[in-house]
């Protein structure tokens, strides 16, 4: 129950620092939720959630005995870190310069927001390689607790992008900002402080993963 918890809470905050990052889904967020209202979040989330889902059951079902690989989980927990760290490094850099206040596309809305957050997703450099070392790092991790454990894992994560675009979403429509740039900056530096943890501990895992093989 420990380790799940560990999983569920390690996930939810990973997802968190990268939901916080400016990208075109929370430009997306911010047009849709000023001409649809709150549910325009969660709508945009909904696509999003089944984007990942479909990711998280192909890597499970292509790859999850080569995943297992002494080797390859090594070598996935030694380039995560590292992404990870100059993330980090580059979240509580930039803080100061990044703020909410943005404007959101001009023109009419999408008709299909949920297929708008598939899209919105796909079109986020950052989001292709987040999950290509990231979050196929902490994948490979919760693949341990079998089924139970990416099920969590990925609960987890998608919790923290319906709270965040909600925040976002609900903020909008109601016409002002719930949340000021300072706390914003504040979050971020939290974010980027985590994840210079998150990644010195992969950077450990990996180098036990590789110890173990053979010569």
């Amino acid at each position: 129950m420990l380790e799940l918890a560990v999983v569920f809470g390690g996930s939810f905050t990973l997802a968190l620092s990268g939901a916080l990052m400016p990208g075109p889904l929370l430009t997306v967020t911010i047009a849709e939720s000023a001409h649809r209202g709150f549910v325009a979040g969660p709508l945009l989330m909904v696509g999003h959630a089944v984007l990942e889902l479909a990711l998280v059951v192909a890597i499970i079902l292509g790859l999850g005995p080569f995943l297992k690989i002494p080797q390859v989980m090594g070598g996935i927990a030694l380039v995560g870190g590292a992404i990870l760290i100059w993330m980090g490094i580059q979240m509580i850099r930039t803080a100061r310069n990044i703020s909410l206040n943005m404007d959101g596309p001009e023109g009419r809305v999408s008709s299909y927001p949920v297929l708008t957050g598939i899209l919105a997703s796909l079109s986020n450099p950052y989001w292709i390689l987040w999950w290509a070392t990231i979050g196929l790092g902490y994948l490979v991790a919760a693949i341990k607790l079998g089924v139970l454990g990416v099920g969590v894992f990925f609960v987890g994560h998608i919790a923290a992008d319906f709270l965040w675009y909600s925040i976002v979403s609900y903020g909008i429509s109601r016409g002002k900002r719930i949340l000021k740039d300072r706390a914003y900056q504040h979050i971020i530096r939290f974010c980027g402080i985590f994840l210079l943890g998150f990644g010195g501990w992969f950077l450990l895992a990996g180098r036990t993963y590789l110890g173990r093989c053979p010569l």
